[in-house]
């Protein structure tokens, strides 16, 4: 009698264990899908709902900026003084003028091209008609204040638009508006279009790089050549512009270039 009921109670045990583990490992489970659902939409939110904000702040600027621009410059206080470096200095020139973002100086501006922005700004709209992108250019390449708003950077210390040496800009490919996701399909004769408070700057595709090392500041040098790859670049000095990405998509490992010229 007394054996049949240790029986007993150790199946009951066996059987408090075995619930006991389900229990466990059905927890496990649970957690294991709700952190997937937190990660999933984390995802959703950098791919989707980043892009979606940045795109549309993005035009938002660019519609501002064109309509600032269909407002009559203020007139400079002296006329016969010389030109200074104020908001529409030069000839119609940018929309905003001060300092650069860098301790380095600039290179020189002709009274007919644009004076260096204030920093983090936007000054500028570059158009891409065959991939039909339109965005802000501002001053600087950071990414919180820049290049996560969906803006094109300008790399600071490189030529402002139409000046003789290289115009160069950085753009996120992936995530934030991603303004320079298909600049890989970018061709020879393809236009670059850069618009300023009354100028316009017509570029053309010339040259690409499908790949160089992320430090490989050569190819945003005034007379843009790779230091990593120096098959690829120019010799001549002249007016170019470069756009600079990452690459391969959604990594930051590497930089793909594309470079043009200023259309006479």
């Amino acid at each position: 009698m007394r054996d049949h009921m240790r029986v007993v109670v150790q199946r009951g045990g066996r059987r408090g264990r075995r619930a006991g583990l389900a229990g466990v490992l059905w927890g496990a489970a649970e957690l294991a899908v709700t952190v997937g659902v937190v990660v999933l939409l984390l995802v959703v939110h950098l791919v989707w709902w980043t892009n979606r904000q940045a795109l549309a702040g993005a035009h938002e600027e660019v519609r501002e900026l064109e309509r600032r621009w269909t407002v009559p410059a203020d007139p400079e206080p002296d006329a016969g003084a010389g030109a200074g470096v104020g908001p529409d200095a030069g000839a119609g020139a940018g929309a905003g003028a001060g300092a650069g973002s860098s301790a380095e100086p600039l290179p020189p501006v002709s009274a007919s091209r644009t004076p260096a922005p204030a920093k983090e700004s936007a000054y500028g709209v570059l158009r891409i008609p065959r991939l039909g992108v339109v965005v802000p250019v501002a001053q600087g390449v950071d990414k919180r204040t820049v290049l996560d708003k969906g803006y094109a950077g300008h790399y600071p210390g490189t030529a402002q638009p139409g000046a003789q040496g290289n115009f160069a800009l950085a753009g996120h490919r992936n995530t934030h508006g991603e303004p320079f996701r298909y600049i890989n399909r970018l061709r020879a004769g393809d236009e670059l279009i850069v618009d300023v408070r009354g100028q316009r700057y017509t570029y053309v595709v010339g040259r690409t790089l499908a790949e160089t090392s992320e430090r490989d500041a050569g190819v945003i040098a005034p007379v843009p050549r790779s230091t990593v790859r120096p098959e690829y670049g120019y010799d001549e000095p002249g007016a170019y512009i470069t756009l600079t990405t990452c690459t391969p998509e959604y990594t930051s490992r590497y930089r793909l270039v594309v470079w043009g010229t200023l259309k006479k």
